[in-house]
């Protein structure tokens, strides 16, 4: 018999576990690069201004959706459809979306599993155990798998003790750690030489560049994958959230904390970028642009730590332990969909429901672990790049063309009487039928058209 449904026991609960999905690793290496090539506090006013233009408009749908329908994204999309056609679409849909998440959390724990070995290694340097040190900071397949292995293990952990007391709990301690952890970071980078010139390039406009295609393309992109968008994590999270809820305030509480923990990671990404130039590392690659993604983490960085002497010990481990916990604060969530669906259609407990699918994902993880060079790339581009895209459509068609109109407002009038008479029920429902799907479709092919 499957289990029973959790429900957050806080509002802040909510906010930090919904925000945790939000920010992941995308977040710290992704923003900060993004806003260095692209007109720097321009790239980051637009950024602000289309996350709440796009992404939060997008986020509202899911949690609607979510908190009506009290179920995973395949059965929501089948409650809020009224014809067989709808129906199966939305099944479809969802089911696709609860893959695509398998998918990503597969490739995720990889890179997870790093930022844990790199983690490690400090502390076995110290140790005088060189070989060991040595071997986690080097790519293998044995280092792989373990570290994999371990970072989905801390993840079923948490998702197995349920919502209250696995996600909410984990979540209250996990945020407010990461936070504490960054800003500690940030005092100390900013204070180093070479970090004013990554200060400037990050915060002072160049609004030469504000219209720029580009500019603009990568700030929606970033927007959106930036709230974890598209999968069902929110819907999920939305459909253990009280009824007496204010959803639209709820929505710009999160898109608030995590458009604002993208900033912080800005402010500690790029002046370490630069402080690493002035010890004499190459932080632009062949095309003259700024190192980013996996070079930046587990190149540069690295090489930055080791060349402040005994200080970048205990930095490295500050560091990795931040992006191992951004890590595991987004995995706790993409795991929560594939078995809140195995827990409701097929009445397996949570606790079998967790080790399934952990294991189902660690298999697959495996798969590309041992096929990296053909598997990695493919897989991160089809489920981030082009799936999540499709899949958010399809969230903001099935609220704003599908759903019943007057259900869907009665959803929302429970938390927010007043609902009918604000500025959002005056803007949102046109703004997520006809502007959203454009916008995103518009962010999907220009993706087709750059790759």
């Amino acid at each position: 018999m499957g289990s029973p449904r959790g429900q957050f026991s806080s509002r802040i609960g909510f906010i930090l576990a919904a925000s945790g999905s939000a920010v992941g690793l995308g977040n710290i290496w992704g923003f900060p690069t993004n806003a260095a090539e692209n007109g720097g506090g321009a790239f980051v006013l637009i950024y602000f201004v289309l996350a709440f233009c796009l992404a939060y408009p997008a986020l509202m749908a899911e949690l609607i959706i979510g908190r009506y329908a009290k179920s995973n994204i395949s059965n929501a999309l089948q409650k809020i459809s009224d014809n067989k056609a709808t129906k199966t679409v939305g099944k479809v849909a969802g089911l696709y979306g609860i893959t695509i998440a398998t998918l990503i959390l597969s490739f995720y724990g990889i890179i997870a599993g790093w930022m844990i070995a790199f983690f490690l290694e400090p502390l076995f340097t110290i140790s005088g155990l060189s070989a060991v040190s040595n071997w986690l900071t080097h790519s293998g397949e044995l280092r792989n798998l373990l570290f994999c292995a371990l970072f989905i293990l801390l993840t079923v952990g948490v998702i197995r003790a349920g919502v209250e007391q696995g996600i909410e709990k984990w979540s209250c301690r996990l945020m407010p750690s990461m936070l504490i952890l960054m800003v500690a970071l940030i005092i100390y980078v900013l204070f180093q030489d070479g970090a004013l010139t990554g200060l400037k390039i990050y915060l002072v406009p160049d609004f030469q560049q504000i219209s720029n295609p580009k500019l603009i393309t990568s700030a929606l992109g970033q927007a959106f994958f930036s709230l974890s968008l598209g999968v069902g994590t929110m819907l999920i999270y939305g459909s253990y959230l009280s009824p007496d809820e204010n959803l639209p305030a709820m929505g710009a509480i999160v898109t608030i904390v995590d458009t604002s923990i993208a900033f912080l990671a800005g402010l500690l990404v790029l002046p370490a970028l630069f402080v690493a130039q002035q010890q004499g590392l190459t932080i632009y690659n062949e095309a003259g642009s700024l190192i980013a993604g996996p070079d930046l983490i587990f190149q540069t960085l690295p090489a930055l730590f080791q060349g402040m002497g005994l200080i970048g010990i205990p930095v490295s481990l500050v560091f990795f332990c931040l992006m191992t916990i951004a890590a595991l604060t987004s995995s706790i969530s993409m795991l929560e969909v594939p078995v809140s669906y195995t827990i409701e259609n097929h009445g397996i407990n949570r606790h079998s429901a967790t080790w399934l699918i952990g294991g189902l994902t660690f298999a697959i993880s495996t798969i590309i672990i041992l096929n990296f060079d053909h598997m990695f790339d493919f897989i991160v581009a089809l489920t981030t790049e082009y799936s999540q895209p499709l899949l958010g459509l399809m969230l903001c068609i099935f609220a704003s063309w599908v759903w019943n109109r007057n259900k869907l407002l009665d959803e929302i009038r429970k938390g927010y009487p007043k609902v009918e008479a604000s500025i959002f029920w005056k803007i949102w429902p046109g703004y997520v039928r006809y502007c959203c799907p454009a916008l995103i479709l518009l962010m999907f092919f220009q993706t087709i058209l750059n790759s």
